[in-house]
């Protein structure tokens, strides 16, 4: 005859669900501060990368401006046929489009602000799926309170179900397999 399970009672379920549930809570707190320590590291890494990039580009501008005025002053040194002050203001002006020495020529700096806005477009591409990880991670959490204030089992399972997708959309938000 096959033996029957003992009908437990609510207290007696309400202990076997808050072990349980007590120790998912603690696992799923763990990827919520951990999620957030990540997502703080990219959203810090795409704003650092906005500033270097906007200080380049004003670098830029800068160089152009000073480009613009010792074209006009080469051009009045065409006009007085001053072959030393010509001779000082193109390589001036060649040093402002181009200074591969110390990096600072127009086209240094408009490759330097390009690469700062791609690596602050690369870190913020991580956001949105961390964030969503962590609304998980905290739905998760909420689920797991409520199934021990309710003594229900679905209730349990649901909220690993809920965590183990916001497990994998902070994978998804830390590698960006896709």
């Amino acid at each position: 005859m096959a033996e029957q399970k003992p009908v437990l009672s609510r207290s007696e379920r309400e202990a076997k669900i808050k072990d349980k549930a007590g120790l998912v809570i603690v696992f799923m707190a763990l990827f919520l501060a951990g999620n957030t320590y990540i997502a703080n590291n990219f959203s810090s890494t795409a704003q650092t990368n906005l500033l270097k990039a906007s200080n380049t580009y004003g670098f830029y501008q800068s160089k152009s401006i000073k480009q613009m005025i010792a074209e006009g002053q080469l051009e009045d040194a065409k006009k007085d046929k001053d072959k030393e002050r010509i001779a000082k203001l193109e390589t001036k002006i060649a040093r402002y489009e181009s200074d591969p020495e110390k990096g600072e020529g127009k086209k240094e700096l408009l490759a330097k602000a390009q690469a700062q806005e791609a690596a602050r477009e690369e870190a913020r591409l991580h956001g949105p799926w961390l964030t969503f990880s962590g609304m998980l991670f905290q739905l998760a959490i909420v689920l797991l309170s409520a199934s021990i204030l309710a003594v229900n089992n679905k209730m349990y399972w649901a909220s690993i179900a809920v965590g183990s997708v916001g497990l994998a959309l902070m994978a998804q938000g830390y590698w960006l397999w896709f």
